[in-house]
């Protein structure tokens, strides 16, 4: 999936340094966003001034009530909308912006199940899942509302595509890893982020120094809502001491800049482990391994596909 950009942001530097977020869409007031990109609260400002801001669609048909495009555009106002936790409203509302741009004149009460189907099976295997689920939980909202009658996706199953899985990395590659970037690099930060948390990377990426008090990191996980206060072990402690940064949020972008919420993996390899990987060397950190007859996260928990270099 390919990284989704957040449209009408702007970031502003002031003379002291501090980096601030504002909304700006032509033709509505200018709303400032409070946290870092990415991050719970940012995100649901962020999904709370597109729902404000006005839509420029002038005396066209795609406003005509009843149409898809008016649809679409009360669903982004409605609670069930703006109850989506993460990056969840971000990229629901890019599937679903692409799918009015094209189709928003049509009449949502008549959209039959065939063009929904029709429109699946020109898709990649893991693109029309997502597109499913998105549109299924508009689809949900529109029938609670009588705006459609009938569910044009009912019945429709997708198969899910066969997959051994992501790779769980050995104590050896582990080493290996470590072995070639040394401490103070930002691929091992992230590494030691993803052994010593074991959160998501979504998570991984909004952890700053402004998260660790008296030696205790909380983090509030995007997917669950929960919060967690998990202690920073030595190592973990040193490594990001050792790690400049120019940011508050432990891992940037090249630019100095938080990841978004929606970073992709192949992004964010790219961006913090993949320019130094080297063949049989692990190349990103994204997820947890659990401790056999513990419900907490292991000590060193990574989960990840191998560097592209093993098949160069």
């Amino acid at each position: 999936m390919s990284r989704l950009h957040l449209r009408y942001v702007q970031a502003f530097v002031s003379a002291g340094g501090g980096v601030y977020h504002y909304f700006r869409k032509a033709g509505s007031r200018r709303f400032p966003l409070p946290g870092l990109p990415g991050s719970a609260e940012f995100m649901a400002a962020y999904a709370d001034a597109l729902a404000a801001a006005p839509v420029a669609v002038g005396k066209t048909f795609r406003s005509r009530q009843g149409s898809i495009s008016s649809a679409i555009a009360m669903y982004y106002s409605s609670q069930d909308f703006r109850s989506l936790q993460g990056g969840t409203p971000a990229l629901r509302r890019a599937i679903l912006e692409k799918f009015r741009e094209q189709y928003g004149n049509r009449t949502l009460a008549t959209l039959p199940r065939e063009f929904i189907a029709a429109l699946l099976d020109a898709m990649p295997a893991n693109v029309a899942r997502n597109w499913l689920v998105s549109f299924r939980h508009f689809i949900r909202w529109a029938e609670a509302r009588k705006l459609i009658g009938r569910d044009p996706t009912w019945g429709i199953r997708l198969k899910v595509p066969k997959s051994d899985g992501h790779h769980t990395w050995s104590e050896h590659e582990i080493a290996a890893f470590e072995a070639h970037h040394a401490v103070g690099s930002k691929p091992r930060l992230a590494l030691a982020l993803g052994l010593y948390t074991g959160q998501r990377r979504g998570d991984i990426i909004q952890i700053g120094r402004q998260h660790i008090r008296d030696g205790v990191l909380t983090v509030r996980q995007q997917k669950t809502g929960t919060t967690l206060a998990l202690p920073v072990r030595s190592e973990l402690a040193e490594i990001i001491a050792a790690t400049p940064s120019g940011n508050l949020t432990l891992l940037t972008t090249k630019t100095g800049k938080p990841y978004a919420a929606n970073t992709s993996r192949s992004n964010f390899a790219n961006g913090v482990t993949r320019p130094a990987c080297r063949p049989n060397a692990p190349s990103m950190v994204c997820a947890r391994r659990r401790s056999r007859g513990s419900r907490m996260p292991a000590r060193r928990c990574t989960r990840s596909p191998r560097c592209p270099a093993t098949s160069a």
